[in-house]
């Protein structure tokens, strides 16, 4: 945590808080460098907001909300469609940002914005998506219906992995429902995030519906207690999840915590051998492994054990630099400690007994010497009960393990905790069918290593992995963000006889 001088902060940009409509310089002795990963670069300076801040933060959501909620839902829809609109046309200049700042390659930034714009596109079409439903007569000229009507302020919290797309999975949709929303970056990198704001307002959001403040635990314990959220989105680490969802829960509000997991991909003797190595190393190592949905350990079921050389050389042939280098396959890790948590992880699989089939330990990268590298890294023989395997690593670290039957390897993903996501690969229908109906795991990709569905579809991590039962994007998070009311009429005309007083519960 850094307090810095007024001459300390010449020269290098200092984040601003949103509240109303108006970007604002914050009062707080405590800032935070954003840090680019590949160089240790400062590249700004984000504050951690002032409860006062905070406070002032939500009454603006809380003051917008009554004009916003009136608003028709055709006016939202045009300002999500100019929105989506301003991201396209803006996308290579985030995406440079989002590189430096997080440490992705340019082409993994462009699809991180690319997958939160798709939700955008999406939220274009809360005309239909927010429709409620209609029975005529379900008693003597009596009809129900229901409205999906918002529930006021709600708050999302975002992870440093996916900048532009996870907090374009909450704000768009959350307000196009009518509600208005505190956002609160990640304090690593949220240079990309606030790009995505400012073009949030020049699509015509008002003053007051999207608020932005920054901070560590102290905010995200504000945005969890305070009266007037309704509402909080948190998609990040299991430990800050679980805390986040018990505490927003014990102060009454509505929770979705999509959290970590330890992704398995099995691989059955009759898969595609070029596509489907191919496809574990792109998911395994791409950007450095800090996915949730990364692939972070592979079950070679029967003969594929034979794959190992093949895997570890294709593995061994991607290209560690700086994410704004061309041909970078694999950039820096996130923060210093983020790099040495995996070497820890790395040293503690050899301690334990795992053979370290690929070392990316010592990756070296001319003219970036001082960034947050690990070069892939592959281990086999490795145990369910090794550190390895029960931490998740985020990092550019493959497990492999071997099995000799399918149902071996639906047991073994079965007993882990976690249920993010998992793959088979396989030419069998029916083993993909028995596969799709046993394994306990919410998302399940078919010769699909990181099988994330579209957003007309939700995201639905399971167990370990998610906390809730409504998952971001598609028709949940309409769920997530509305409340049902339902309205049972009867209407009468001068011609009606009258049928008396009636004392019972029946309609008639």
């Amino acid at each position: 945590m850094n307090a810095p001088s007024h001459e300390a902060e010449a020269g290098i940009q200092q984040v601003k808080l949103l509240i109303e409509g108006e970007w604002k310089a914050s009062t707080t002795q405590e800032w935070r460098d954003v840090i680019n990963p590949a160089t240790q670069q400062v590249l700004a300076r984000v504050p951690f907001a002032t409860p006062e801040e905070v406070e002032s933060a939500i009454t603006a959501a809380q003051r917008a909300f009554p004009a916003w909620r009136k608003t028709p839902i055709g006016a939202r829809m045009r300002i999500m469609l100019a929105f989506q609109a301003l991201i396209r046309e803006n996308l290579p200049r985030i995406a440079q940002t989002l590189s430096a700042e997080q440490g992705k390659t340019l082409a993994d930034a462009e699809g991180d914005i690319f997958r939160g714009l798709e939700v955008v596109e999406h939220a274009c079409s809360i005309g239909s998506l927010q429709m409620g439903e209609f029975a005529e007569n379900v008693a003597n000229e009596v009809d129900t219906y229901t409205l999906r009507q918002p529930i006021g302020v709600c708050a999302g919290i975002t992870p440093f992995n996916f900048p532009a797309m996870i907090p374009l999975w909450m704000f768009p949709m959350a307000i196009v429902c009518g509600n208005t929303f505190v956002l609160k970056p990640s304090e690593q990198d949220p240079l990309s995030t606030m790009q995505l704001v400012e073009l949030a307002l020049e699509a015509g959001v008002p003053p007051g519906v999207l608020n932005v403040v920054h901070g560590g635990k102290d905010v995200v314990d504000a945005l969890c207690t305070h009266s007037d959220i309704k509402a909080v989105s948190f998609v990040g680490s299991t430990a800050v999840g679980t805390h986040v969802y018990d505490l927003a829960g014990r102060h009454g509000k509505r929770v979705q915590a999509m959290m970590g997991a330890k992704n398995h991909a099995v691989v059955l003797p009759d898969a595609n051998r070029e596509q489907t190595l191919n496809a574990l190393v792109g998911a395994a190592f791409g950007a450095a492994g800090q996915r949730c949905m990364a692939t972070s350990v592979v079950v070679l079921v029967g003969k594929t054990r034979e794959w190992l050389p093949e895997l570890k050389e294709r593995a061994a042939r991607l290209k560690v630099n700086a994410g704004c280098e061309p041909g970078t396959d694999i950039g820096p890790l996130i923060s210093k400690r983020a790099r040495q948590r995996v070497l820890d992880l790395i040293e503690s699989g050899i301690f334990e007994g795992a053979t370290l089939l690929l070392d990316g330990r010592d990756v070296q990268v001319p003219g970036y010497e001082q960034g947050n590298f690990v070069g892939p890294t592959l281990f086999s023989s490795v145990t369910t009960n090794m550190r390895i395997y029960t931490e998740e690593i985020f990092g550019p670290v493959l497990l492999a393990i071997e099995v000799e039957t399918l149902d071996e390897a639906i047991e073994l993903v079965n007993r882990n905790p976690f249920g993010n996501g998992t793959g088979l690969f396989t030419q069998s229908g029916a083993a993909a069918r028995k596969f799709q109906s046993e394994i306990d795991v919410g998302q399940v990709g078919i010769n699909i290593p990181i099988p994330v569905p579209v957003p007309f579809f939700s995201f639905t991590g399971s167990r370990g992995s998610k906390l809730g039962d409504l998952g971001p994007y598609g028709k949940q998070v309409v769920q997530f963000y509305t409340q049902t009311k339902t309205v049972t009429a009867r209407w009468f005309d001068d011609a009606s006889v009258s049928e008396g007083v009636n004392t019972t519960i029946t309609l008639r």
